[in-house]
């Protein structure tokens, strides 16, 4: 009988308080902070601003400043270059800074990014329902990442400015592209990974000519080393066989001064190509000259 009285006023208890049979939340845990990084939003000259994020070594840097790679879609691709980076870090002469430029958001991706990477609407059938989106802004966001934030890097970190490096996969892959073909000479070195070369067709071979033309003409100049890259498995196959065929058409500009190298990742997909190019492209980056 007194086993029985304790279970309903226990019963009792937990109807007339209804908190007391339920625990209260735990208190949200505080987000990680990756080691050795920074971030802040910084203003364009020309309006719109971006999240930067550094991640850098420890220690004094080497003569001459450490070596950059700048990453597009930093939002994405930031986190997993920069913990890369302080692995391979580990070697001696292998240091060096990364900067992801992306958005003011925690989205992966951002629409503004059609507008960074594009010089005008895309052409391609595939992709026509973003065609309305604002779009050829790419000349304007090279600017800001050759002259206002290098400055603002190179004023917040020992830097070498004559290796700067370029990473851009997808939309920012062809914007890799159209990098070289343009400022042959703003990067020591540039990786194409997945390039939407089919985004406007015949504005970007148009350009492509006139650069190969440059090149056979002696008029080039300086010219960054080139890497292709892209997956077996991208889901849209000409952003395969483009690049395939772009590192083809490019090989033969070696005679001219381009060195190029590329690769076709077993296995891979479209997003899952920046993963597995990130070591190869942090130590193409790195070799010097």
């Amino acid at each position: 009988m007194r086993a029985l009285t304790w279970i309903g006023t226990a019963a009792a208890l937990a109807v007339a308080t209804p908190g007391w049979a339920q625990q209260a939340p735990a208190p949200a845990a505080p987000r990680y902070a990756m080691p050795f990084t920074a971030t802040w939003d910084m203003k364009a000259a020309h309006g719109d601003t971006y999240r930067i994020f550094v991640s850098y070594p420890e220690g004094e840097p080497p003569e001459g400043g450490f070596p950059v790679l700048y990453v597009t879609d930093g939002n994405a691709l930031f986190a997993a270059f920069a913990e890369t980076r302080r692995m391979i870090g580990w070697t001696k002469g292998q240091e060096m800074i990364v900067v992801g430029i992306g958005y003011p958001t925690d989205d992966a991706y951002h629409v503004r990014r059609i507008d960074d990477f594009t010089g005008a609407p895309t052409t391609s059938p595939a992709y026509a329902k973003f065609a309305k989106e604002k779009n050829g802004g790419w000349d304007r966001f090279l600017d800001f990442l050759t002259v206002e934030l290098r400055g603002e890097i190179g004023k917040r970190y020992p830097i070498n400015a004559q290796r700067q490096s370029l990473f851009g996969h997808s939309l920012g892959g062809l914007f890799a592209v159209h990098t070289l073909f343009t400022r042959p000479s703003a990067f020591h070195t540039i990786i194409a990974a997945s390039p939407s070369l089919f985004w406007h067709e015949a504005l970007t071979l148009q350009e492509e000519r006139a650069f190969t033309a440059r090149l056979r003409e002696g008029k080039g100049g300086a010219v960054a080393r080139l890497m292709v890259v892209s997956g077996e498995r991208e889901e849209a196959i000409l952003e395969r066989w483009d690049a395939e065929a772009f590192a083809k058409r490019m090989e033969p500009l070696s005679a001219f001064g381009l060195r190029v190298q590329s690769q076709v990742y077993k296995d891979e997909g479209h997003m899952t190509v920046p993963v597995r190019a990130i070591s190869d492209t942090l130590r193409f980056a790195l070799t010097w000259p």
